[in-house]
């Protein structure tokens, strides 16, 4: 794990092991690198960390679920913890797996709160966790945009992927005035033209496991979802779906990045020529660890916040890492760099002022 000094972060990941990426070694290095960067990005007292377990979730039934995270956190119960790794839901996992993880991790070491973020809010989880990445995004879509002039409202959005971020996204975009034209996941996508009716279509998802057969527009081909004429596309599902085979096809004039590194290096290049700007997901996609931040605070202290204050301390957090993300551009230098720059420098330095410089 490759960690900046102070708290680290390992966030639990069940993977669908054929839809949905898999877990080794590489994978989840790389992530951990990710995560390091973001919690500096988002100036959060974190560092980064990963951890996942190699299954198909969706095939597990809720007891076998149950029955794989306890003995998972039998295995790592001494290497998580208040001041160490705390535990936070990713893909294949939510609230309920967190709730599992805090009880195991209770039996060997007592009631632990703060072992673990994006609980339930009846074991002390935040409000507006659930919400808080595809909250974020929204705030950094925001921040983008009217660093050019413009809104939410009134712009074309695309999102691919519709689990917790992607409603949530789309959910919130719709509500600032955006239309959101089309949605994938791993059931198929949906395309309306006059903007999608977006609390049907996840009624319609809750009830038939996916959002295949909605009526509300016409089915299309979840692989040419990338490529619609849209105005900002949100791949908000798995990595490395931009790529150099789609990305000279890609319409969009902005790219949020709610999901970890979906754009390869090769894609990067072609679309910066093409002039598309991309908000790195290190950014974009930060409003998660940075709630989570909050409700470790908050289990701390032993004082819970209401959800207007965990909504408005996540905006001031998403402008103000965009704001320094932007600073931190040379004139040659894109966001993405820029981002990297700023979280680099700040384990730097931290790593320098305690003294463990080579």
């Amino acid at each position: 794990m490759n960690c900046e000094p102070g708290l680290l972060w390992i966030t639990v990941c069940f993977y669908r092991s054929l839809t949905a990426g898999h877990v080794d070694p590489d994978e989840v290095n790389a992530l951990a690198q990710l995560m390091t960067w973001k919690t500096a990005v988002a100036n959060i007292p974190y560092g980064g960390a990963k951890g996942g377990i190699g299954c198909s979730p969706g095939e597990l039934s809720i007891s076998e679920l149950e029955r794989l995270t306890r003995v998972f956190t039998q295995k790592i119960h001494d290497l998580i913890g208040i001041h160490t790794d705390v535990p936070a839901p990713d893909m294949g996992t939510n609230s309920q797996t967190m709730a599992w993880i805090l009880d195991e991790y209770s039996k060997f070491h007592g009631y632990s709160p703060a072992v673990v973020t994006g609980k339930p809010v009846d074991l002390g989880g935040s409000l507006g966790r659930d919400a808080a990445t595809g909250r974020g995004v929204l705030f950094a879509t925001e921040a983008l945009l009217a660093e050019h002039g413009k809104s939410i409202a009134g712009h074309r959005f695309v999102i691919q992927g519709f689990g917790n971020v992607g409603s949530w996204a789309a959910q919130l975009i719709t509500e600032a005035g955006g239309k959101v034209i089309a949605i994938s996941d791993v059931t198929g996508a949906v395309k309306n033209n006059n903007g999608l009716d977006i609390p049907k279509i996840m009624k319609h998802s809750s009830e038939n496991r996916g959002i295949k057969g909605f009526d509300g527009g016409d089915a299309i081909d979840p692989r040419s979802l990338l490529t619609e004429e849209c105005d900002v596309l949100i791949p908000a599902a798995l990595g490395g779906v931009i790529n150099k085979d789609n990305a000279n096809d890609i319409k969009a004039k902005y790219i949020i990045e709610a999901a970890n590194h979906p754009t390869d290096p090769e894609a990067d290049e072609i679309l910066s020529k093409k002039g598309v700007l991309i908000l790195p997901d290190i950014l974009a996609n930060s409003g998660g660890v940075t709630v989570s931040y909050f409700e470790w605070v908050q289990n701390i202290q032993g004082f819970m916040w209401d959800e207007e204050k965990v909504n408005s301390e996540l905006r001031t957090y998403m402008t103000r890492g965009f704001r320094d993300v932007k600073m931190c551009r040379s004139h040659h230098c894109d966001l993405r760099m820029g981002a990297f720059t700023l979280g680099v420098n700040r384990v730097a330095r931290a790593t320098v002022l305690r003294g463990w410089e080579a």
